[in-house]
């Protein structure tokens, strides 16, 4: 047999120059887009017209780059590392790009509006006096992969603010070691670390470590993200006479799992404040291993721990331990949902003449395994839990659920005006990989992120893992799912639950997000009557992946979304009314904003911009 051998780089470069569609015309035969226009033809033979929204997710590679990779993987899939960059322009993939080099700045007096893409190893180390500023760092990025080792280490009266690092990224991974470890004087200011990220992976190392009349404030460290991990290790230990404040951690992550290591540890007459620590609404699984342990004298206070509709887990292993003469205060700790677990393992305890007040402690189970058994006061202590049960039917809540994100069968209507959620599609835009490559790729989360370059400590090596979890799960009951590699695995799926007869239909765009909308004219799909469908929804994977599962006992309707304002129409809205929500968790979130239980009601919402449901055609 012979052996096959590499492909020339030049080889894999020539589909860049080769045409495959034009406007208005026909696409090239004999590309991988046209190859499942023909499959797709042949397993739903309805003569429908293809949508513009699922075409424009078939892969763009041409009929030469769909030979060679496929040929390339077929010999051994590691063999396509080294064409990666290559590979993923061609296919229009999610990758990793290089990082760049480490760069050591240390200018005076420097005030940056923007930087991307430079990793620095020491940034104002040693200045005596003057001020520096970030004003965004890495703001933006698809797969940002920063690293930030130093910055204001050793410096003496000197001032430093950086207003936001990483935000609005799509796969984050950051790295910040060390800000303004052993400054003397002066005062600091962080404003906002890794918000607003689909998925991130951020780790803060040292925060204002053995300074000394170093004043800090930290707004906000990792917010308001779709899935968030979150490491910071030491936030200022050992410090002297400062002021020390963290607005917001972990806040508004829809699933997070966050581990603060340290905070004014071995500090001497501190004056500390957290404010707010973890999410609310979310499922999140949060670790504080230790705040005010070792510290002398001084007031440190925790506002509130953990959001009143956190599903998640958390655990608070030890809160001024060993002190010498603290002032301890905890306004407020634990949730008023009984969902998820809280341990608090220890609170002052072995602390020399403490004056220590815990106002609030709500959680499952109530424990202290050990706390001072003198100079603490407990305002309320109790297992305490709010169940949605006994909300009234019909009654609107609204608490942590977004308006508009459920609704009523009932307000598909003409004429009815409600809030539209926030429908954008806020993944990477990505294209399918052809069957013929996508089959060849191990789905395998280790040998995946060796493939794509994409180590467990990143992001999209994450994001990598948790997708393929997530389609290795056994199916809930009743439920048929399968994760589409490729889009012929998705219409196989669909024709396999629904028959030849299967079209896929989508909210045309995202217009009418985040505001009030009239609805003009409703049609129900299959005349309005009960029928399944199988809805899919998009995964975070370096190509396409879809999470597809039938859905039985539904209604689907497709709907014109008018301007409140106007009467003009700005958009055409698929929206899918669950029957049957007996299999439902009560502490569903739309339960919550709904004000009912399982069973009791219907629950409809739309489809979001970039996912799609599939269903007979009319």
């Amino acid at each position: 047999m012979a052996t096959l051998q590499p492909f020339p780089l030049f080889l894999l470069s020539i589909s860049f120059f080769l045409i495959t569609t034009t406007n208005g015309a026909s696409p090239n035969p004999f590309t991988a887009k046209a190859a499942l226009i023909r499959y797709w033809d042949r397993k739903t033979p309805n003569q429908r017209p293809h949508p513009s929204f699922f075409l424009s997710k078939l892969s763009p590679l041409s009929a030469l780059d769909s030979t060679t990779y496929s040929s390339l993987l077929s010999s051994n899939p590691s063999s396509l590392t080294p064409h990666l960059l290559t590979f993923c322009s061609a296919a229009h993939l999610l990758c990793s790009p290089w990082t760049p080099s480490l760069t050591s700045k240390s200018p005076k007096n420097s005030h940056f509006a923007n930087y991307n893409n430079v990793n620095f190893t020491n940034y104002g180390s040693h200045i005596n006096g003057d001020q520096d500023s970030f004003k965004n760092y890495s703001q933006s990025q698809i797969i940002p992969v920063d690293v930030f080792k130093s910055y204001s280490r050793d410096s003496v009266f000197h001032d430093e603010n950086f207003k936001t690092y990483s935000p609005n990224g799509t796969i984050t991974t950051d790295n910040f070691t060390s800000y303004a470890s052993s400054a003397v004087g002066g005062a600091g200011d962080f404003n906002s670390y890794g918000a607003s990220t689909q998925v991130s992976q951020v780790n803060f190392a040292n925060y204002e470590t053995e300074s000394n009349g170093h004043t800090q404030n930290f707004t906000s460290y990792s917010d308001a993200n779709a899935q968030g991990f979150q490491t910071f290790t030491q936030y200022a230990k050992r410090t002297n006479a400062i002021s020390t404040m963290f607005t917001s951690y972990s806040k508004d992550n829809s699933i997070g799992i966050s581990t603060f290591k340290g905070y004014g540890e071995g500090a001497n007459n501190p004056l500390d404040e957290f404010k707010k620590y973890g999410t609310d609404p979310g499922l999140s699984h949060q670790n504080f291993k230790s705040y005010g342990d070792h510290a002398t004298a001084g007031t440190q206070s925790f506002s509130n721990y953990r959001g009143k509709f956190d599903d998640g887990d958390s655990t608070f292993k030890s809160y001024g331990k060993v002190g010498n003469n603290p002032t301890l205060e905890f306004s407020s700790y634990g949730k008023e949902k009984g969902e998820g677990n809280d341990h608090f393992t220890s609170y002052g305890e072995g602390a020399t003449d403490p004056k220590v007040s815990f106002k609030t402690y709500k959680g499952t189970p109530t424990e202290f395994n050990s706390y001072s058994k003198t100079g603490v006061t407990f305002a309320d202590y109790q297992n305490s839990t709010i169940q949605t049960d006994n909300l009234q039917s019909g009654k609107t809540v609204n608490i942590g659920v977004e308006p508009g994100k459920f609704f009523r069968e009932s307000s598909l209507k003409e004429g009815t005006v409600m809030p539209m959620p926030d429908i954008r599609d806020k993944m990477p835009k990505r294209s399918f990989l052809p069957r013929d490559i996508s089959g060849k790729l191990p789905f395998n989360a280790i040998e995946l992120a060796k493939i794509f370059d994409a180590p467990s400590g990143t992001a999209l090596g994450r994001a990598i893992s948790d997708t393929i979890s997530e389609c290795e799960r056994a199916p809930s009951a009743g439920e048929t799912k399968r994760c589409a590699t490729s889009a012929e695995d998705m219409i196989d799926f669909a024709v396999s639950v629904l028959g030849s007869d299967a079209v896929p239909r989508s909210t045309e765009t995202a217009r009418g997000s985040g505001s009030n909308i009239l609805i003009g004219k409703v049609k129900g799909i299959d005349g309005g009557r009960i029928t399944k469908s199988v809805s899919c929804h998009q995964s975070l994977f370096p190509y396409l992946v879809y999470y597809c599962h039938s859905v039985p006992k539904v209604r689907v309707y497709e709907a014109e979304i008018l301007s409140v304002e106007t009467k003009e129409k700005i958009n055409h809205g698929v929206a899918i009314c669950h029957l049957d929500t007996s299999d439902w968790s009560p502490g569903h979130g739309a339960f919550v904003a709904l004000g009912s239980k399982p069973g009791v009601i219907e629950v409809c919402h739309w489809i979001f911009e970039g996912d799609l449901t599939w269903g007979k055609a009319d």
